[in-house]
This record gives C-alpha cells, structure tokens and sequence, in this order.
C-alpha cells in the first residue's frame, strides 16, 4: 500500500461513527516518512508497529513505536503521527468506558497475543455483531492490553520558546553537541537558569533530556534499517561504542540486541 493509499484509507475510514467496543485496520506504508497531520479522535487509539516505526507527537510531548511496540493516545487527544518508510502498523481505535487503558499518551509493550487479536480484529472489519464470537474477541484483546507494560520511551517537549529553539535546532541537526553552557550564552541567560529552565519544563536535565531525543532518533532510524555505525555518526557520537553504551544504559541491551529480541 502506498503512502497515498494510506492516505486515502485513513481518510474515508471514521471510527468515530461505530460503537463497538473495538475495531481495528492493518496498513503498509512504502513511502519515506509518511505523516498524519494533527487531529483527534473520540475513540481512544493504539498505534502498534509491527515492523519499521512509528512517531506520535501530541501537545507536550512524542513518544516513539518501534517495532512490536503501540503508542496508546487516549480520546480527545490532539496528535499527528509520522511513520518510517518501511512501515507495517496495525490500528486499533477504542470505544469510551469499555477498557480500562491510561488516561495519557504512552508506549506499551504488546505481547504476541496482543499482537494477533489486533490483526484478526482488522481481519474480519469492523462490522461484527454485538454479542458474537468477534465481539468477545474484541473484550478479551481489551483485557489484556489493560496489562501491557508501559515503557519508558517518551520525549518530553515544551513549548517554552527558549526551549523550542533548542528542540528545532536538534531536530534539524541532532549530531549538535552544544554544551548547556553554549545555549545559555546564545539564549542570552545564565547557564544556571537555563539548566532550571530545562528541568522545569520537562523534568529531566538538559543532558538526559538530549540523551533522551538522542534515543528516539536513534531508535526511529534503526527501525528503518540504518547501520548502527550511521546512526552512531547522525547523532554526532565520537565513537560507536559510545553510542552503543548510551543506547545499551537506557533500553538494557546493544542496539544490535534490542531488535533482536522485538524480532
């Protein structure tokens, strides 16, 4: 399916008009870096990478879906979602009260079962009968997303303008390796209130808050088949091993590993 294609199907398709508990679509995207621009849905939504990644980003924040991975975005949620070129998702859209799911974004970690429900519920369309087999199905999936594992694979962003700046500055060029101090200077403020500045808006220091946009290029990148080298250069490293050490302290395995396993 190409990205029109996508664009097209997403477009004529409103899980808003349906009540059912659940109701899913499976879709490929064969062009680089499809994007959905903001919008929002009643139903709740579940962005579930099965190959490749996806990228949602909503007011405050973006939250990365590699593969065997879903990005959960409760209704009412205005978000835009980009994709990897090679991208194969699975959509899942939630009914109102019928799941007991997180009232904010987040990243969950989907299980083979998870998985395959959400591909049978896409399977057979979103026209089951109340009361049948497809139905219990569609419950039965929503139980046990309620237990996925949250993982910690969010970026904080604020759109304190000092901040933004430096947030468009990295996304045009992640490999900048600016120190605090550096911004501060070209931000015209003390290198201490910017370091407070950073750590108020998203709760994280400014070196874990870069590490931490460092690890969503990087693992956006990896899912759409870049080398680790590459990746290791795109992002301004002086050394593989020092992208890898980075990678392996905030996921808990090597790049090479950690795909390995969601495979």
């Amino acid at each position: 399916m190409t990205s029109s294609t996508l664009s097209l199907s997403l477009c004529a398709f409103d899980p808003d008009l349906d009540q059912r508990p659940a109701i899913a679509l499976e879709l490929d995207v064969q062009h680089n870096d499809v994007e959905q621009p903001l919008h929002q849905h009643r139903k709740g939504q579940l962005i579930v990478a099965l190959h490749g990644a996806a990228q949602c980003e909503v007011p405050g924040g973006l939250w990365m879906v590699p593969p065997q991975h879903g990005v959960w975005i409760p209704g009412g949620t205005l978000h835009s979602n980009r994709v990897t070129h090679n991208a194969h998702l699975c959509l899942l859209f939630v009914e109102p009260g019928t799941a007991d799911l997180p009232d904010k974004c987040c990243t969950l970690s989907i299980t083979r079962l998870v998985r395959e429900l959400i591909r049978h519920l896409a399977h057979i369309g979103p026209h089951y009968a109340p009361g049948s087999a497809s139905e219990r199905l569609a419950l039965v999936l929503l139980e046990q997303l309620a237990d996925a594992q949250v993982e910690q694979l969010h970026l904080p962003i604020s759109e304190h303008p000092k901040i933004r700046r430096i947030a468009n500055a990295l996304a045009l060029d992640p490999s900048d390796r600016r120190t605090l101090g550096a911004w501060a200077s070209e931000l015209a403020m003390s290198e201490r209130t910017l370091a407070r500045l950073v750590q108020r808006e998203t709760g994280l220091s400014f070196g874990r808050w870069r590490q931490q946009w460092h690890l969503v290029v990087a693992l956006r990148q990896l899912a759409s088949g870049a080398a680790v080298q590459q990746v290791a250069g795109d992002l301004g490293y002086d050394s593989v091993t020092a992208f890898i050490t980075m990678f392996k302290k905030a996921l808990g395995a090597s790049p090479t590993q950690y795909f390995a396993a969601l495979r």
